[in-house]
């Protein structure tokens, strides 16, 4: 999805980039205001956009340290130090070099959920290796701005040439497990073929370790990291505590993102079933229903190219505790997803045509933080009075 739309999404982004740094506090008919003057109201939330910075290339995840730094990961295998929600200038040294290929490269960055008591970092990125690269997670500590211990806890195989669908992100439960996505590598059938790591969401123990309660442990030939499979691209993760679910979203072709609910051992279907066809106009499958096969609680036609999942848990946008945030890429807006009973209700469109939304988390202090390329942007939402 990310190649095909690039020229639609540049285009949109340099008329997004003209409106924003036309900076008169004016609403703007594109729907993004302009300026921190400006607020922005919703049906259940007003605030301003907060621009922090504008000289990021091809931003993919964010997470804060306990000092109060914010780390940024860039495509390129690039870790940028920011401090008092200012870019430092510095970046984190140490990190081994990544497979940087089309879609390949650095792509997540999560905290152990005990990283006061461990230290541990996480990130996800292409590894390279014989034959291409594929989707690793690696583990490291910091001390100032040097990495250290660096472990690759696990790559996937087969390692391929091709530049698509690396996935990923990272999300731990309140059980101490981690899941972590891997996208189909182009190679459609990979995603129902349980030999190969490609296009599954993995579970492991915080340290690499399969669980012994995995689906798959006693099923011959089976990858046993696997927890579901039958996934395109998986490049949105969200775990909600309370109701003790996890969320992910997925790239459809043309047509046919996806938004699941991601249970132990289940076929979420691809390419069996789908609701897009491909790129050419061709059909990839005439079904988009099948016995065994789930469901997406909510599917998007035209494809937004959704990136980053957020489920707010916060108290500092009460209409907003317990929605979900997905970015758009190609359509260039944030969706803000209301879920009730783990069903689809309600869906609002944010910020349209603020750039390709890459990702979104929720600060230590309950905000929303935004990443955006096309052009480059690191933005803060602050609620209104």
């Amino acid at each position: 999805m990310e190649t095909q739309i690039r020229f639609f999404s540049s285009w949109m982004a340099a008329y997004a980039l003209l409106l924003f740094f036309s900076c008169d506090g004016t609403q703007r008919s594109g729907g993004v205001p302009v300026g921190t003057a400006s607020v922005i109201a919703t049906e259940k939330a007003s605030f301003y956009i907060d621009t922090l910075y504008t000289g990021l290339e091809n931003p993919w995840g964010m997470a804060w340290l306990p000092d109060g730094r914010m780390l940024v990961t860039e495509r390129k295998g690039e870790i940028w130090i920011f401090e008092a929600e200012h870019y430092t200038g510095k970046k984190l040294t140490g990190l081994p070099e990544v497979y940087q290929r089309g879609q390949g490269g650095l792509m997540d960055i999560q905290l152990h959920p005990h990283y006061r008591e461990n230290g541990w970092i996480y990130v996800t990125c292409a590894k390279p290796g014989d034959g291409g690269g594929s989707t690793a997670l690696m583990r490291f500590r910091l001390t100032g701005t040097q990495i250290s211990d660096v472990e690759t806890l696990y790559q996937t195989t087969p390692l391929s040439a091709s530049g698509v669908h690396f996935g990923s992100r990272i999300a731990f439960d309140k059980h101490g497990y981690l899941y972590f996505s891997t996208g189909e590598r182009g190679t459609k059938e990979n995603a129902q073929n349980l030999s190969n790591d490609m296009g599954k969401i993995h579970r492991l123990h915080d340290d690499g370790r399969i669980p012994a309660d995995n689906p798959f442990t006693n099923q011959p030939g089976a990858k046993p990291s696997i927890w579901s499979y039958g996934h395109r691209n998986v490049q949105g993760l969200a775990y909600d505590e309370s109701g003790d679910v996890l969320y992910a979203t997925e790239h459809g072709p043309r047509g046919g993102d996806e938004l699941n609910i991601i249970e132990k051992g289940k076929n979420y279907g691809w390419p069996s079933i789908t609701y897009g066809i491909d790129y050419s106009g061709a059909i990839i499958s005439e079904q988009t229903e099948q016995e065994g096969m789930e469901q997406p609680i909510h599917y998007w036609t035209p494809s937004i190219a959704t990136c980053g999942l957020l489920y707010y848990h916060g108290d500092r946008y009460p209409g907003w505790k317990g929605n979900l945030f997905a970015g758009a890429l190609a359509l260039t807006h944030i969706a803000r997803i209301e879920v009730e009973n783990e069903k689809y209700v309600h869906e609002e469109k944010l910020l349209q045509n603020i750039g390709r939304v890459r990702y979104l988390a929720q600060s230590p202090d309950g905000l929303i933080f935004v990443l955006t390329e096309d052009p480059g942007m690191l933005l803060k939402l602050v609620p209104a009075a």
